[in-house]
């Protein structure tokens, strides 16, 4: 798809904020458009090792649609792209990171959300439907489901925490291709350079860097793949009160068929697409997958009710 950059606050698409987790770690939010009583807001969180850079092509679609713009959050876990790292590589857990979702999301005075949640944030929606119910009033899972793939997860388990750090975004390029071409298997050049500009923080003189704490991986090998996972069906049923949306990569490794069919019956509406040509998980770098979400989000809209402020402390004096 053409890279258009929607100019909402000055030369950037989306305003850099910050706040302070319960611990006292500075983490990190995109925040893309401006409230609209008419629309409900949306909150994004990543996968295992991502980044809300993940959900910028997303991000700028949703704040821009012409008959129905939303402001959209966009999440950097501690320990990923612009937040503090934890000292204590045990945080690295879903729960931690719900409690940082939370945290942001009461501070900036967010209810009834629109949660899209990519493969661990998936987690996190389920999660949260449980113990905050009242938080989220709508839900994208995004190749994620309450049984996980083995065969995926020992390929994450695999590279997270041992990628190289390239000597130069052409290198990054091709780094990424390379790990993932055989499960994307129609992207252009244009969107191997976005997956790569995604999968990597820059530094000052415009080099790729890490966008990651390495030590997420020491959290993950706690998980004994050798033995049955514990599946999540009893969090993903807590999501039968609000609408869902169920994406698959076509060629997913973490979210079997099986899986799928299941989440579609026990859901009692939900619209669930198989995404072509992708993996685990779907990119969001492509306009079907994009404006679907867009339709689906607007399908949630008709209920919405009074204008809620944003914090003036959200954000940074500039």
């Amino acid at each position: 798809m053409t890279r258009q950059t929607t100019r909402l606050f000055g030369r950037k698409a989306w305003r850099d904020i910050y706040y302070t987790s319960f611990d006292g770690l500075r983490l990190h939010v995109r925040h893309y458009g401006r409230p609209n009583p008419a629309t409900r807001p949306v909150v994004c969180l990543a996968g295992l090792t991502r980044n809300s850079r993940d959900f910028h092509y997303l991000a700028t679609h949703l704040a821009g649609d012409a008959q129905a713009p939303r402001e959209v959050y966009a999440l950097d876990y501690r320990g990923r792209g612009l937040s503090d790292h934890d000292p204590d590589w045990r945080n690295y857990s879903p729960f931690i990171e719900l409690l940082d979702t939370l945290d942001f999301m009461g501070t900036a005075n967010l209810q009834d959300a629109a949660v899209v949640g990519t493969s661990r944030g998936g987690i996190i929606a389920m999660m949260m439907a449980v113990l905050r119910p009242g938080m989220i009033g709508a839900a994208v899972l995004n190749d994620i489901g309450p049984e996980i793939g083995t065969a995926g997860l020992a390929r994450i388990m695999g590279y997270a925490g041992k990628i190289p750090v390239p000597a130069d975004w052409n290198e990054a390029v091709a780094l990424v291709r390379q790990i993932n071409e055989r499960f994307f298997t129609d992207m252009s050049a244009e969107d191997w350079e976005a997956l790569a500009r995604q999968s990597f923080n820059e530094t000052e003189d415009g080099r790729p860097a890490p966008s990651y704490d390495k030590r997420i991986a020491k959290a993950l090998s706690q998980i004994d793949i050798s033995k049955r996972i514990p599946d999540m069906w009893t969090y993903y049923d807590a999501l039968q009160h609000v609408p869902l949306m169920i994406l698959r990569g076509e060629n997913t490794d973490l979210l079997a068929p099986e899986t799928f069919e299941e989440m579609k019956q026990r859901h009692p509406g939900p619209t669930a697409l198989t995404v072509p040509a992708q993996g685990h998980p779907v990119l969001f770098l492509d306009r079907f997958s994009i404006g679907e979400v867009g339709r689906f989000l607007a399908n949630t809209d008709p209920q919405r009710e009074t204008f809620r402020p944003i914090p003036y402390e959200l954000y940074p004096a500039v």
